[in-house]
């Protein structure tokens, strides 16, 4: 019931807050309203209204709430938080003065205290700087801040600083079919053509047909195959993470790809490669192609594509156990490097603007692992990417 009163004072434009709120129900857990309808209402008017002119609406949310019961006991059953809350409210906000003040650890010495902490800790913490918990400045744990650390038990991104996460992470698959808002990607794509008639003769030639007609007198139908783009295309989608506010540019492109390739493959990694993908994000953990594979099946004569922000630590490129994710044997910046040699058309296209590339450090180190080959995931960036190719 209080938190119905509490939700319908804000439909009615009261401007109460969650700490407000609480404050409410701290009061009451000292009985200081005792069981007393009236008294709870001077209780609650003096918790959640901090201006006069709401004192009216107040009143009305307040009749329309609590209307015929005599005693508290009739609401008690409606005053539990959602949990929700409860952890929004625990998220730690600092500003930008006290972020900078925050130290990074560096790789080695944050798994080596992240070891010592998961030896010692014995307890739940919130708040500080030194134990996995919540709220704090600890490299551990959620809904705090560090420059860099280790999330563990946090719903989805807050600061993009965790250089690796504890948590099972759910992504979902790019939706193939989705109807293009533009030509202008697939009249882009054309660039990377090269016909060639293969398969069975199950189109009609024409020209032959007629003059194979007038030299024999009779109906002489001849077929050939049809002429198809014969271009291989291997295709790589980051998926996940800040690739979430792309997905909709990056479905239009997988789109328009499905459309005008007919050899095409196409695999998901999460940030950068290593030495597992995958073809449906549903299944992520349990069906998994070896990166290996993928190099040894498709020929050297495929072009490569990836497709991704590039916007990670710097750790998952460059070091052995610096996926965000597990604990991959190699660098990334191994895998990489092998995909480039073993396909010598390779090109990284990067949704990010491209004014915006200097600014992060992983962007510079992935498009020098590609040679320079990185084009902006524009309508120029995909033509020029498309001649790279095409080269």
């Amino acid at each position: 019931m209080f938190l119905t009163f509490f939700t319908a004072l804000k439909d009615a434009q009261v401007p109460v807050t969650l700490r407000e709120y609480l404050t409410l129900m701290e009061a009451l857990d000292r009985n200081l309203a005792g069981t007393s309808v009236e008294d709870f209402y001077y209780l609650s008017r003096s918790c959640l209204v901090k201006d006069e002119r709401n004192l009216d609406r107040f009143d009305r949310v307040f009749g329309a709430t609590f209307r015929g019961m005599d005693t508290l006991s009739q609401a008690l059953e409606g005053a539990e938080i959602p949990a929700e809350w409860l952890r929004k409210l625990a998220e730690k906000c600092l500003n930008e003065e006290e972020k900078q003040k925050l130290e990074a650890l560096g790789w080695e010495k944050l798994m080596e205290t992240l070891r010592e902490r998961l030896r010692e800790q014995k307890g739940r913490h919130q708040g500080g700087s030194k134990w996995i918990g919540t709220a704090g400045t600890s490299p551990f744990g959620a809904y705090g801040y560090n420059p860099e650390g280790i999330r563990i038990g946090q719903n989805k991104n807050r600061n993009f600083r965790a250089v690796k996460v504890w948590d099972k992470r759910e992504f979902q698959d790019l939706d193939g079919e989705v109807e293009l808002g533009t030509r202008n990607i697939k009249i882009a794509l054309r660039r990377l053509r090269k016909f060639a008639r293969t398969g069975a003769a199950d189109e009609l030639d024409l020209d032959t047909t007629i003059r194979g007609t007038a030299e024999k007198g009779y109906l002489d139908i001849s077929l050939r195959p049809e002429r198809r783009n014969a271009v291989k295309v291997l295709l790589f989608f980051d998926i996940g993470g800040s690739m979430d506010w792309h997905v909709k540019l990056v479905e239009e492109l997988f789109s328009a790809a499905k459309a005008e390739f007919k050899h095409m493959e196409h695999f998901y990694f999460h940030n950068c490669l290593y030495e597992h993908v995958w073809k449906e994000n549903r299944r992520r953990h349990t069906d998994r192609t070896p990166t290996f594979d993928v190099l040894h099946t498709y020929p050297h004569d495929y072009k490569v594509v990836f497709v991704g922000d590039a916007s990670m630590s710097p750790y998952e490129i460059a070091m052995a156990g610096g996926s965000v994710e597990h604990m991959n044997e190699e660098a990334g910046q191994i895998w990489l490097e092998r995909v480039t040699r073993t396909y010598p058309r390779a090109i990284w296209l990067n949704p990010v603007p491209q004014k915006q590339w200097g600014y992060t450090h992983s962007i510079g180190m992935v498009a020098q692992l590609f040679g320079g080959r990185m084009f902006p995931l524009t309508l120029a960036g995909l033509e020029a990417g498309m001649r790279e190719l095409a080269r």
